[in-house]
């Protein structure tokens, strides 16, 4: 080793203990937290931050930055000191020493918001693994479009035995392999420790085999060989699959007495061994103090990227496709927007189609698709069922990512985390389907795409027991509850096409809410004969049908059963009794309304809800005492008009739950 190569690693060694030090003392101050992966991973960071990864604290959104994601987001403290380290803004010494304190930009996990440079929520894991899938698959497509001047980055994951373990990771690193998607490097923090303790405990995969046999391009190093991490990556960089490099480290390094243990994993050091470490480290410095020549060092990885920044920002204003670049990043055109699903909307009232709203999702699509430059469908091998591909679309493929449609296979966890993915990156308007009751299998990433405000868009389709055959196994009576008691999300089951081609205007001008769309196997009529430029839908829940006089009672209902309760009032109406109905395509904007217009929709009067699901979540629109037509336990394999009729979602049943509520049965 030369002179020059000694002292830049001397220099780097202080740089990686500088992260150990920022490690043990946060958490020791918070009394929680997990110390030992940033102590074992940091070297790794260091040598990738030092020598390779481009980030600019001065504009962390700049495009065409590196993505760091640490997927073991436990590990949290490692980003935040490096944040801190490089001269972040918002993470002055003051957030490690709040460490998972309340009102702190340094949450237990890292999340996406709450602090500049953290590109995803990670915690959950293998989810941020599958996300920087997503980042990886949007950087080549964004790539093809406006080519390696202004897109020509990489995306960088450090991911542990855990997240490797969840089945998620498989999904993800199969699609990765299959796509070819040679920017992204994925780090494997191989410390054989997890909470139960020796990872033997639990597994015995051949990791390095399981890559490869995905068509990764896979090597083992030290993970504290600083020259040998360099040279990996180097590797990494020049093969054009995917890596996936192993870093043998020893958990909490530096530790000398509890390192290599899982008791470095998840609590305090201590403050003896924590004296102890310093010693072992030859960091004689106190607590959340860092000599100004290591901060320095870190320093000069910021500048670094600052002039790489600069330098694209000359190539974008001289390049002939800023303007559409820009314009591929910006939100999308709402007017725009608005103005097409309007006409088309009128078209509809006119034409009155009996499609299924998987059919009309798919007709919306057409217009949604032909007036925003950058959505990006998909789905979880049922394209032809969900109905997410449209007459324009094409694929993308290994090697040609120039395409707009994205054939997931059955891979629905990953799907829902890939497109979390693509929306952290920009560039994209996402959305990708699946059957509503696999939403159960997305459940993890949609609930991340609720925390992480992502417009993504779900379609959700075979939304009932009006599916038929397939039987209980694929008819979602319980799904909608659940996913309507996740916050910000909006899960609209619109009524016709009209509702319909409303809710994806919702879906694709959202900024912060991601939305699911539970549509019909079963063809529905159009309710909405008469033109609204309004867009009804975005109210939660309207009169579709009022009363002359004061309402004896009002039906509520989605979907497909809107139809039911329109006939059932035609019904009561031959016994004298005036029935209102209202549709309530999405309870979640139902709700944001005022508290004068939920009252004059719900009404005064008795109410019946009708939806073939169960009741749960339907409290902002019925009292205790209110009916309810619907499921109680789970469906049967039969035509969809016998199944109807077995569970008594029916003109009847709901005329009977009427008189019943006036004492008229």
């Amino acid at each position: 080793m030369n002179i020059e190569t000694a002292v830049a690693t001397a220099t780097e060694d202080l740089m990686s203990n500088a992260i150990r030090a920022l490690a043990m003392d946060a958490v020791q101050a918070a009394n929680s937290g997990h110390p030992g992966a940033p102590m074992g991973l940091a070297d790794v960071a260091t040598v990738l931050f030092n020598r390779f990864l481009n980030v600019d604290p001065k504009d962390h959104l700049w495009p065409d930055r590196d993505r760091f994601v640490m997927s073991a987001g436990h590990g949290s403290m490692l980003v935040y000191a490096i944040n801190h380290l490089l001269g972040y803004d918002d993470m002055d010494i003051e957030q490690l020493k709040n460490f998972r304190q309340m009102g702190s930009r340094t949450a237990g996990h890292p999340e996406f918001g709450h602090a500049k440079g953290i590109e995803t929520t990670t915690g959950p894991l293998g989810q941020g693994v599958t996300t920087a899938v997503g980042m990886a698959l949007a950087e080549r497509m964004h790539n093809a479009r406006f080519g390696g001047d202004l897109v020509d980055h990489w995306t960088y994951v450090l991911a542990g035995d855990g997240c490797l373990m969840e089945g998620i990771s498989h999904e993800a690193i199969d699609f990765a392999g299959h796509m070819g998607l040679g920017r992204l490097i994925l780090f494997w923090d191989d410390n054989s420790i997890t909470i139960d303790g020796s990872t033997d405990v639990s597994t015995s995969t051949n990791q390095a085999a399981r890559f490869t046999a995905a068509g990764w391009h896979v090597q083992a190093v030290d993970g504290h060989d600083k020259e040998a991490i360099a040279t990996a990556i180097e590797a990494a960089r020049a093969d054009p699959r995917p890596s996936m490099i192993a870093c043998k480290t020893i958990i909490g390094f530096g530790a000398p007495n509890k390192q290599g243990t899982a008791a470095t994993h998840g609590a305090p050091l201590g403050a003896e061994e924590i004296v102890a470490a310093r010693e072992v480290l030859g960091w004689p410095h106190a607590p959340f103090e860092i000599p100004n020549a290591v901060q320095e060092a870190w320093r000069e990885v910021a500048r670094r990227g600052g002039d790489t920044r600069a330098v694209w920002k000359k190539r974008l204003a001289a390049s002939p496709m800023a303007d559409g670049f820009r314009q591929s990043l910006a939100r999308p055109d709402k007017e725009a927007l608005a103005a097409a699903l309007g006409n088309y909307k009128h078209q509809l009232s006119q034409d009155a189609p009996k499609v299924a709203t998987r059919k009309a999702s798919e007709m919306a699509l057409e217009i949604v698709n032909g007036t925003l430059p950058n959505t990006v469908g998909g789905s979880a091998d049922l394209t032809g069922s969900n109905n997410t591909r449209t007459s324009a679309m094409r694929p993308v493929t290994p090697g040609d990512f120039s395409g707009d449609y994205i054939h997931y296979g059955v891979r629905e966890h990953a799907m829902a985390a890939i497109m979390n993915g693509i929306s952290l990156h920009g560039g994209f308007v996402p959305y990708g389907g699946t059957f509503l009751v696999f939403a159960d299998y997305c459940r993890p990433a949609i609930r991340l795409s609720a925390l992480m405000e992502q417009p993504v868009t779900y379609v959700l389709t075979h939304d009932s027991i009006g599916l038929g055959e397939d039987g209980p196994t694929h008819q979602p009576v319980e799904t909608i509850a659940s996913l309507r008691a996740m916050p910000n999300l909006n899960v609209i089951r619109p009524a016709d096409a009209v509702e319909t081609a409303e809710a994806w205007e919702i879906a694709a001008s959202s900024e912060s809410t991601p939305t699911a769309l539970c549509l019909s196997r079963q063809g529905l009529p159009t309710l909405r004969t008469r033109h609204h430029d309004a867009n009804l839908t975005a109210r939660g829940a309207y009169v579709l049908m009022e009363t002359a006089a004061a309402r004896d009672v009002t039906l509520i209902a989605t979907g497909s059963e809107v139809e039911l309760a329109l006939d059932a009032a035609m019904r009561l109406a031959e016994k004298g009794i005036r029935a209102a109905v209202v549709s309530a395509p999405c309870l979640e904007l139902f709700a944001a309304q005022s508290p004068a217009y939920r009252l004059a929709v719900r009404g005064t009067a008795p109410r019946v809800g009708i939806e073939a699901a169960i009741r749960q979540g339907w409290e902002i629109m019925l009292e205790r005492n209110d009916g309810f037509v619907g499921m109680s336990g789970f469906g049967a394999s039969a035509p969809a008009p016998d199944l109807y009729r077995h569970f008594g979602i029916t003109t009847d049943a709901i005329t009977d739950s009427a008189m019943k509520l006036m004492g008229r049965n």
